[in-house]
């Protein structure tokens, strides 16, 4: 399985000025636009690694998931939320030769945490022997900073503001404990043995 994001953050959608507002950074002068480029970097970095901890995605954006087979015939869990559409099923041959599945066959379950790909009318179409499936989604809570709930976007500030204080030192693998208990709501909670998947 690979998850592939096909677009990048926009840096139109980045909050520079905001985040400087957060670390009170002083204004009114000429070099005010200096430390833009590395504010960006570390709002970047805060809102990938925030990504990764949760599995929900910030700002919205296109990405691809390739997998060899399904999980479940009648429907696939997908490995990041929100989804807001799903923009391809693509089968692949051994060979490489692509086939879109017919999008009557398919379609997006929205969940919060766990948005599934269902099969309808019965099971997904079948991947090929020795192939994959390409599924193409739009994820994210929006195109704007705005869009995202006010605990993701306070986190990432925190975290990002963590990673520039600590820029020279390094930031260590461990989460602020604030940042953590901001982003935790938003993790997926996986249980097995008949639990929620």
């Amino acid at each position: 399985m690979m998850l592939v994001e096909q677009t990048p953050v926009p840096a139109a959608a980045l909050p520079v000025a905001q985040f400087k507002d957060h670390m009170r950074m002083g204004s009114g002068f000429a070099d005010d636009d200096l430390q833009d480029g590395l504010l960006e970097t570390h709002l970047r970095a805060a809102i990938a690694a925030i990504e990764a901890r949760t599995g929900k995605i910030l700002i919205s954006r296109d990405f691809t998931w390739t997998l060899t087979c399904w999980r479940d015939a009648y429907r696939q869990p997908l490995p990041i939320a929100p989804v807001a559409a799903i923009t391809e099923v693509t089968l692949i041959d051994r060979l490489g030769v692509e086939t879109a599945a017919p999008a009557l066959g398919w379609k997006l379950e929205v969940d919060a945490h766990r948005p599934r790909l269902l099969g309808l009318g019965g099971t997904l179409a079948t991947i090929p022997q020795h192939g994959s499936v390409r599924i193409g989604m739009l994820a994210g809570y929006g195109a704007e900073w705005t869009d995202l709930p006010t605990d993701l976007a306070q986190a990432t500030f925190l975290l990002a503001a963590h990673f520039y204080e600590f820029r020279h030192a390094g930031a260590g693998s461990d989460m602020p404990m604030g940042v953590a208990s901001l982003i935790a709501p938003h993790r997926n909670v996986r249980l097995f043995m008949g639990g929620r998947t």
